[in-house]
């Protein structure tokens, strides 16, 4: 009887209510969405989610077509009062132009009306600011705070949107950035390590000879303190810290290496160079402009004055002349020029994701360094300054 009960009290312990088994579940989502991988989906999760609701909010097709047909009605109502004006009126010149400045100034007024408020491009050109690959880079220029501005919200909604957007969207990219460079940190400090430091290496033979000399050094002064009583009990923590600690460099662990700045600095340089030449190609920049481009992007200044997209869906220009040559614009070159725009964004909005991981990998390179080389600097100042006492 006894053992049945026990066998039922293990049994009902074992057992978990729904409740719990619910809790267990959410907590385990919860850390996978806080792990290395979940915080990638959870950033592209979240960037395609805002680009979806920027879509439904800002990018309604009827609301293009309109402003489209308004400022064609306005277009031809200009037109038809001035021919009215020559036709069926007698005016003197001054008279004339006078009227005729008047009507112009109207339709400019209305274009630039419809510019500022609903992003009109033009008659020809299709209304992409808020298709699904514009909405998307929108959106990562908001979390990631470098805000081109050439795509800004133009309704309430809209713009009570981007707020509630950026404040939840800023810390989630912050933490991407932490933890990815982490990550990017330590893998190349092992790449580094075993491919930059090999055991045939002579500077590494003479860096480690270094080491084992200081490291004998220490031992044999800490032992003669001991010796002569001239060490205390806190020096002597003290002096097994710093033993134990930063200046015993293990080369058998990666970890330990540290990158140098020239190395990090390379490595920014060669990633802007070699968007430099890819958006060049794309965008029919110049290679400095280009650079430019890349550097303010990665830099999350953003100033705007170039972006991505642009000579695409302009007529004449790159891809868009050989897209638009002839007497007419297809449907299938139009599908076509539509699939070119959405690459454009969509590979845009990858290069920046990685090349700002990519910066905080090299930022966080450069300070473990600069760490290093201080603390060896006060090091051999405490150590000039116990030798003089």
């Amino acid at each position: 009887m006894e053992r049945k009960r026990s066998g039922r009290r293990y049994y009902n312990k074992r057992k978990k209510t729904w409740t719990q088994q619910c809790k267990d579940y959410l907590r385990q989502f919860i850390a996978f969405l806080f792990s290395n991988i979940g915080i990638i989906c959870l950033v592209v999760g979240y960037t395609i989610a805002g680009a979806f609701m920027f879509i439904f909010i800002e990018g309604a097709p009827g609301n293009a077509i309109a402003v489209i047909d308004r400022v064609g009605a306005n277009r031809s109502g200009t037109a038809d009062r001035i021919w009215d004006m020559v036709c069926c009126n007698a005016y003197c010149e001054d008279e004339w132009k006078q009227e005729v400045q008047v009507h112009l100034r109207s339709f400019q007024s209305h274009v630039i009306e419809a510019v500022r408020n609903f992003s009109y491009e033009g008659p020809n050109k299709q209304m992409t600011r808020w298709s699904f690959s514009g909405s998307f880079l929108y959106s990562l220029s908001v979390i990631t705070t470098i805000g081109y501005g050439n795509v800004t919200p133009r309704t309430l909604l809209g713009k009570l949107a981007t707020i509630l957007y950026a404040i939840m969207g800023m810390p989630l990219f912050l933490l991407y950035l932490s933890n990815i460079g982490d990550i990017l940190a330590k893998s190349f400090k092992w790449i580094y390590a075993k491919c930059c430091l090999c055991r045939n290496c002579k500077k590494r033979r003479k860096r480690m000879l270094a080491i084992q000399r200081k490291e004998q050094w220490k031992m044999d002064m800490r032992d003669f303190k001991l010796n002569t009583g001239v060490l205390t009990e806190g020096e002597e923590s003290d002096d097994e810290g710093t033993t134990d600690g930063s200046s015993s460099l293990s080369f058998n662990d990666t970890q330990e290496v540290t990158v140098p700045i020239i190395l990090c600095l390379i490595i920014m340089v060669g990633y802007i160079s070699g968007g430099a030449i890819l958006f060049s190609k794309w965008e029919s920049w110049e290679f400095f402009d280009g650079s430019y481009f890349c550097f303010i992007s990665l830099s999350t200044i953003g100033f705007g004055d170039f972006v991505p997209g642009n000579s695409i869906t302009g007529s004449g220009t790159s891809l868009g002349a050989g897209l638009n040559s002839g007497t007419g614009t297809s449907p299938g070159n139009r599908s076509s020029a539509g699939t070119v725009i959405e690459l454009s964004f969509i590979l845009c909005s990858m290069y920046l994701m990685l090349g700002m991981a990519l910066i905080a990998m090299c930022f966080n390179l450069m300070q473990q360094d600069v760490v290093m080389k201080i603390r060896t600097c006060t090091d051999i100042v405490r150590r000039i300054s116990r030798c003089k006492n």
